[in-house]
């Protein structure tokens, strides 16, 4: 402690951070800087009998998630019953509360005691639609962006007619939140006037829940007239509701007009779930499903809420803020689990100048840590080249000694600033199926690996920061194939 506190005040630009597991976070302008003050501190802040345990770089990413194939198609996709994405089915990511309720990134989510449900969807946000609702008015270049959200919310009826302005009015008027990490939380336009806001007059108090696929039963086992389950009919009904999209357009067809038990339904939502509702997204975008790293450019729709109240039309169940912010934060982390996952990582820009003889080892070097040259040109009065670069924050440890050994000396120092961040677009789950994928990349246990038969970067990243924050890893088991060992005669 003595010795972080002198080396804060000999060099202002450290900064030490503790964190809740006792750790000291110790965080420098490069990798340079990095390595000279752990130097300092070892040799001159710090007792000689003092050993330090340091870790490697802690570097920062971030989720998201990317489109499906058919998404653009509203009536399709809301219909699909194609199978669930691989990362449903592996652990440690099928142990995640709630997946269950979730699918193709929709959930349905059952609050504490079974009082309430709150159903809400997840979609990719573009950087550039973001920028249009940060700043209310429509940006460059995000025209095909807004059309394809339009498509996938179902803005308008007629997706020909679909404009970008129409559709940024309409996000506009049912955006109720935003963060700096380009996440937003909209409501849909049902919700918002009441008409999937419903009540559910049971006498146990509790919401519908639907069986799960091994316990589900033929609908011709039963006879509708005697039996009757509470709260279905208002299930079905929030669930044809949903096909008309983020516009109500099925309120035009029927009556406006609410029911007592779904008027008090509806003034307990604004009156105290929907604050706890938001509070609910903001936690969720702070850890993401994959890695408990932030979440970014992501959008929430919430789309219909189901209330248990009495026959005096009152709440049936207590239901406290913290029951909705939990079962909102679970909610979404199931929804992002069911689409096509993503990592978002930090690139650096990169700037050094280089003679004529060492372009090759540089460019090298930069192609295999995934790195692109933006710009390069001749400084006037000299035979060198500055060079303009951006590299991926996670790749740039150890680039200056490596770019001095290959070059022999024809490269000076890279000088590295945060640039921007760009979606790594690699399927971190995806693995070989077809014949000619298998003969291409090889089988699972040929590469001893248990996701993937890839060089997949992103499930390398994945893994090294649950590894780091000490969660399960999908690479931690002992024995791939049991049956397939062999017992080793033992030789006396």
């Amino acid at each position: 402690e003595r010795g972080l506190l002198k080396l804060s005040l000999a060099d202002s630009s450290v900064e030490v951070t503790a964190t809740a597991k006792g750790e000291r976070i110790l965080a420098c302008l490069g990798e340079i800087h990095l390595e000279q003050s752990i130097l300092d501190l070892e040799t001159v802040y710090c007792d000689k009998n003092i050993k330090l345990r340091i870790s490697d770089p802690i570097t920062s990413f971030c989720e998201t998630t990317d489109w499906f194939e058919n998404e653009d198609d509203f009536d399709k996709f809301f219909g699909d019953k194609s199978a669930p994405l691989r990362q449903t089915t592996i652990p440690p990511y099928c142990d995640e509360e709630g997946l269950a309720y979730a699918n193709r990134g929709r959930c349905r989510m059952i609050l504490s005691g079974r009082g309430a449900a709150v159903s809400l969807r997840v979609i990719p946000l573009p950087r550039s639609v973001y920028e249009c609702l940060r700043t209310k008015k429509l940006v460059d270049g995000s025209e095909e962006d807004l059309i394809t959200i339009g498509k996938a919310l179902r803005c308008s009826s007629d997706d020909n007619s679909m404009t970008a302005p129409a559709v940024l009015e309409t996000l506009l008027d049912s955006l109720d939140d935003f963060d700096g990490n380009g996440n937003a939380l909209l409501e849909s336009s049902a919700l918002s006037k009441g008409h999937s806001v419903k009540a559910v007059q049971t006498n146990n108090g509790e919401v519908y829940v639907p069986q799960k696929e091994g316990n589900k039963k033929s609908e011709d086992d039963f006879d509708d007239d005697q039996i009757i389950i509470p709260g279905l009919s208002e299930y079905q009904t929030t669930q044809q509701l949903l096909r008309g999209g983020l516009v109500d357009t099925s309120a035009s067809k029927e009556d406006n007009e609410l029911t007592s038990a779904d008027a008090a339904a509806l003034q307990k939502w604004r009156q105290d779930m929907r604050g706890s509702a938001l509070a609910g997204f903001q936690l969720a975008m702070r850890a993401g499903p994959l890695c408990e790293e932030p979440v970014r450019g992501v959008a929430v729709i919430l789309e219909s809420v189901e209330l248990a109240v009495t026959k005096e039309n009152k709440v049936a169940n207590q239901l406290s803020g913290g029951m909705v912010v939990a079962a909102l934060r679970s909610g979404v982390r199931c929804a992002l689990l069911t689409r096509p996952a993503r990592l978002v990582e930090g690139h650096l820009r990169l700037t050094l100048h280089s003679s004529l003889a060492g372009l090759g080892s540089l460019h090298a070097v930069l192609s295999k840590r995934r790195g692109k040259v933006v710009n390069d040109a001749m400084v006037d009065g000299t035979d060198l080249i500055q060079v303009t670069a951006t590299i991926p924050q996670a790749e740039s440890f150890g680039l200056a000694p490596e770019l001095m050994k290959k070059s022999s000396g024809e490269v000076t120092a890279p000088e590295l600033v945060f640039s921007h961040w760009e979606v790594l677009d690699e399927d971190p789950f995806w693995i070989p199926t077809t014949e000619e994928e298998r003969e291409d990349y090889g089988q699972n246990l040929q590469t001893g690996d248990l996701s993937t038969g890839l060089d997949n970067n992103a499930l390398k990243y994945i893994r090294m920061v649950r590894s780091r924050k000490g969660l399960l890893v999908d690479s931690s088991k002992i024995v791939v194939a049991a049956e397939k060992q062999r017992t080793l005669s033992r030789k006396k």
